[in-house]
């Protein structure tokens, strides 16, 4: 569970129209701003966002929310996910449960198990003067080691037996750091390697990479899945290279460790690596998250053109408009650490400004390569080919455009893809929402103005509330939950109510407020329709003690029916 005053929090240092103008161009609209829809097709802009209410609705579809439920949307992120995300631009530490939301938090001996490890591979590569020679060979320096942490495992059975008092302890096997294997013997991981540790976002080593000095197989080692460490989310050097990353305005995913650590030496330290697995999705959101270009720089042979393109395939539902996803092909035989230790920063800086390939160019030359196109069976087999890549593309516009491009080369029209099977990309359907706003009602007036100040929920008699309005029922449920929750900002209100059965009513008077400026006086607006709603309850009751018999009336009856003619 994620702490409602760290939502709050979050939410008051967030500004909606950065976080959707990233994504969706944003227009002014006078007080607000406007966009066609992401969420539906749509020529004329119904998509409103507003500064000042810090919440966005389209009046075509319905959708509305505030920068949280935008990114749940349009991103397809879980709650956890989008408060990361936000949270991460904004720079605050966000709680252990909004990282983990469904995994126990892994024991304190785990992470100790691999800090140590780590200190004590740092230290034996200080005593192996093999291990050393290597990295001065591949043109390392102690200083970019000492950076990332570089060490040595040494080439025994049970190094660590040095470190750990308790070889049996179950810390070191659920680590990962050794094996149990036939006999109950037990074993080191890693021994005669190069050891990177591979660290989160906040720096904690969950993990090593450990990469063989000679040959040997395999020429990488990593630890195994284990509560801290899951290679599909996690990147190589990323914690490293944040800073870079935002200096640069781009990222680099390379293949290995030394690519990562070879790059970072030569004043190139906006660089990552996966882990042993083609890059996935979850890293792609990762890395966009950081940065709007995002460059792949594969090995010039066949595998890694085999690599640039699974790469592809996995970004293709991380794909956000407005982002730019480019791929780099070195020479054959040439990777990003020969590539730049044989001709320089300035020449490596050079390739990525010149001879990148975006994605959409790469995808349509890789589905037309070897196919004739100038015949119907070519130009079918093109189709067949884009139609599953074409339907995985999460960013409307940009998989609008390929979809085109696909088409003109196949020689059909555009609209035709759909008759074929092929989905059209921007097709993300909304779900079902009100489209017209309520017929307005004094109750109505109230509540928008109580979400502006909770606060003021105390100078409302439930008394004075008319059963007979449509919104009675939900109004006095809203009152009860205002007077609970206190002051509070309007998103922040929104996300409280989420999944509750207030949800629907907090976002329709939030929609409602969309076109009240900032010179409106809801202050005085709310005094007066505190002073009608009185009014009027006066009114009903002395009708209803006038219209009984006066024998009837107790005598405190008789004195409130004075006071109200009175009044």
């Amino acid at each position: 569970m994620i702490p409602r005053d760290f939502i709050d929090t979050l939410l008051a240092r967030v500004d909606i129209v950065d976080v959707i103008d990233r994504r969706v161009s944003l227009k002014k609209a006078g007080q607000n701003y406007q966009a066609c829809c992401p969420f539906h097709s749509e020529k004329t802009p119904s998509f409103t966002v507003s500064p000042t209410k810090q919440f966005y609705h389209c009046f075509g579809c319905g959708a509305h929310g505030t920068a949280l439920g935008f990114l749940m949307e349009y991103e397809h992120m879980s709650f956890p996910d989008a408060v990361a995300a936000l949270a991460q631009d904004v720079g605050l530490a966000i709680p252990e449960s909004a990282q983990e939301p469904e995994r126990p938090r892994p024991p304190p001996a785990l992470w100790d198990a691999l800090e140590q490890a780590a200190q004590f591979y740092k230290q034996q590569l200080k005593q192996t003067p093999r291990a050393i020679e290597y990295l001065k060979q591949r043109g390392l320096t102690g200083a970019i080691a000492a950076r990332y942490g570089i060490g040595y495992a040494p080439d025994d059975w049970s190094p660590l037996k040095q470190v750990f008092s308790d070889y049996t302890a179950d810390a070191l096997a659920a680590s990962g750091l050794v094996v149990d294997g036939e006999r109950g013997r037990r074993y080191d991981r890693f021994r005669d390697r190069i050891m990177f540790p591979i660290r989160n976002i906040k720096g904690q080593i969950i993990g090593f990479g450990g990469r063989v000095l000679d040959k040997g197989e395999p020429k990488y080692l990593n630890s195994p899945e284990t509560p801290l460490f899951h290679k599909g989310s996690e990147l190589y050097g990323l914690f490293e290279a944040r800073a870079a990353i935002k200096a640069a305005g781009r990222a680099i995913v390379v293949e290995g460790y030394m690519d990562v650590v070879a790059l970072a030496q030569h004043g190139v330290e906006f660089a990552v690596a996966a882990l042993g697995t083609a890059t996935t999705p979850i890293h792609v959101r990762t890395l966009l998250r950081h940065t709007d270009c995002l460059i792949y720089a594969f090995d010039g042979d066949n595998a890694g053109r085999k690599a640039a393109w699974r790469a592809l395939e996995n970004s293709l539902e991380a794909l956000q408009d407005g982002k730019e996803i480019s791929f780099l092909f070195l020479p054959e035989g040439e990777d990003p650490d020969s590539t730049i230790r044989a001709h320089g920063q300035a020449a490596f800086l050079h390739l990525l400004d010149t001879d990148t390939l975006p994605l959409s160019a790469f995808l349509v030359r890789e589905l037309s390569s070897g196919l004739k196109l100038d015949s119907q069976e070519g130009r079918a087999s093109l189709l067949k080919q884009a139609k599953p890549l074409l339907e995985k593309i999460s960013a409307p516009l940009l998989g609008n455009l390929i979809q085109r491009q696909i088409a003109d080369l196949a020689h059909v029209p555009a609209n035709e893809l759909t008759h074929m099977g092929v989905k059209p990309s921007l097709t993300r359907p909304a779900p079902s929402r009100p489209q017209r706003r309520p017929a307005p009602s004094r109750l109505r007036n109230l509540a928008r103005m109580l979400l502006l100040n909770p606060q003021r929920v105390g100078e409302i008699e439930m008394d004075w509330l008319d059963a007979n309005d449509p919104l009675f029922e939900r109004l006095t449920e809203l009152m009860t939950w205002l007077r609970d929750i206190g002051q509070s900002s309007l998103p922040s209100l929104a996300e409280a109510a989420r999944g509750s059965t207030l949800e629907s009513l907090v976002n329709e008077l939030m929609t409602d407020l969309l076109d009240k400026d900032d010179s409106w006086d809801w202050h005085a607006e709310f005094d007066g329709a505190a002073r009608q709603l009185r009014d009027d309850w006066r009114r009903r009751r002395q009708q209803e003690l006038a219209a009984r018999p006066l024998n009837s009336l107790n005598a405190s009856e008789r004195q409130e029916l004075m006071d109200l003619a009175r009044s």
